[in-house]
């Protein structure tokens, strides 16, 4: 009997699974695995929280799931000796994995392909559209969205793949640890079942009045990121709604970008010369939402509440700290890194580039207002009185300053402190220049 082995990483699901799917048709016994791997959470005591615990437990509610659907073996331990200690066991033929872009996903490909004597079959991963299967003329990526938006939308996404039917294999499954402590309170569940749950409803009734102010969105980045959905099923599912895919779109041009230059994930794309400020307080401030700027303290406190944050929070709550208090975007990054759920290193870093002006925003000036956002768009109002108490009462949210005796006094000026970052940010990046949005 011909068995395989299936690497699940960020592809924890049943449905339109390239690796399952190519493992079923070429092996009688198919072993899908899935590490807890020290690489990523560490080895130490209590590491299991590395990732965040809020990134943990969905993880492990994900693991819980998927388990429900397939005869699914769990590891912990080193990803790669552990991978080929189930080869060896099964003498299994092949591996297959599904691709992934950051640095380490490329690295552990490779020390997989080098240590194990089966072979190793890469599937398309994380994106609706691979890294590298459209690129401009002499390049092998984009930098300019607008661009890439062109060609990805030429893209034939292809059939969904059927989900596979996989036979018991006889290996021990192992258990799965308990979910880390230090939670946020108001978490979505994990797990492929939840999320196809909630496509079925955005597909069929929330795609209408997506991207209309501050509105419901799909919420469902989280369970692309640990790959609950396929990105191409989704991608397929809306395609409908144009500028719900150009969402998708922006996703794998992020992905792309990470790909080709891993060193993004910390270093800027295009450095501006940036003087940035260390302020302690103001970033604790920020962190807390309690910045006295209405729209960016809800932003705040919907993060740290459910593990989340509208699109056009993290807009508005990004730019308040990179060019309002001057701090550095690794700072924020780090922050949203270890709180959200589909906290991701190509869309986080990717975003908090292009609004820190180091990235691929042809503007790299551009500055939102928050007070100018709360008022324009749709919807800002309720938003910020579901996650600021103080101003649940207050008839006008859209004023610093004079909203509730309880709510903290603006801890900046806006025109000051954004005339002061232009000032800072060096000669041969004034480019772009705009006045605040």
């Amino acid at each position: 009997m011909r068995s395989a082995v299936v690497l699940l990483t960020r592809d924890l699901r049943a449905h339109d699974h390239p690796a399952l799917t190519a493992a079923t048709a070429t092996a009688e016994r198919v072993i899908p695995l899935f590490v807890l791997d020290d690489g990523i959470l560490g080895t130490s005591a209590g590491s299991l929280n590395q990732i965040g615990p809020n990134r943990m437990g969905f993880l492990l509610e994900s693991l819980a799931d998927l388990r429900e659907r397939i005869p699914l073996v769990v590891r912990r331990g080193d990803v790669v000796s552990e991978t080929a200690r189930i080869v060896d066991e099964t003498s299994a033929e092949s591996v297959h994995v599904g691709a992934d872009v950051s640095a380490y996903g490329q690295e552990r490909e490779g020390r997989l392909r080098r240590a194990l004597r089966a072979e190793l079959v890469s599937h398309p991963g994380v994106t609706a559209v691979p890294p590298g299967e459209v690129a401009p003329q002499g390049r092998d990526h984009y930098e300019v969205f607008s661009a890439y938006w062109r060609a990805w939308r030429e893209v034939p996404l292809g059939e969904l793949l059927l989900v596979p039917q996989l036979c018991p294999h006889g290996v021990e499954q192992g258990e799965l640890p308990d979910p880390p402590e230090g939670r946020s309170p108001e978490l979505v569940r994990g797990g492929e079942s939840e999320g196809r749950r909630r496509l079925e409803r955005w597909a069929a009734a929330g795609l209408a009045g997506y991207g209309e102010g501050m509105h419901e969105t799909s919420r469902l980045s989280p369970y692309l990121h640990f790959g609950c959905l396929s990105a191409r099923e989704v991608a397929v599912r809306c395609a409908a709604a144009e500028s719900f895919v150009r969402q998708l779109c922006w996703r794998d041009f992020y992905a792309q970008l990470l790909f080709a230059r891993p060193e993004t994930a910390s270093v800027d794309l295009r450095p501006r010369g940036d003087a940035w400020v260390v302020d302690d307080e103001a970033l604790s401030a920020w962190r807390a939402g309690r910045t006295g700027f209405p729209l960016v303290d809800a932003g705040m406190r919907q993060l740290a509440r459910e593990g989340w944050m509208h699109n056009r929070a993290r807009l508005v709550t990004a730019s308040f700290l990179t060019k309002d208090l001057g701090i550095d975007w690794r700072v924020g990054a780090r922050h949203f890194y270890d709180l959200l759920l589909d906290g991701d290193v190509a869309q986080n870093a990717g975003n908090w580039q292009w609004v820190a002006g180091t990235g691929t925003d042809t503007r790299p000036n551009r500055i939102f207002n928050p007070t100018a956002q709360a008022k324009k768009l749709a919807g800002a109002d309720v938003y910020i009185r579901r996650y600021v108490a103080e101003l649940t009462a207050v008839p006008d949210v859209f004023e610093p300053g004079l909203l509730a005796p309880e709510y903290p006094a603006p801890i900046v000026d806006h025109a000051q402190a954004t005339a002061a970052f232009r000032l800072r940010r060096s000669p041969q990046s004034k480019q772009g220049e705009e006045h605040d949005r």
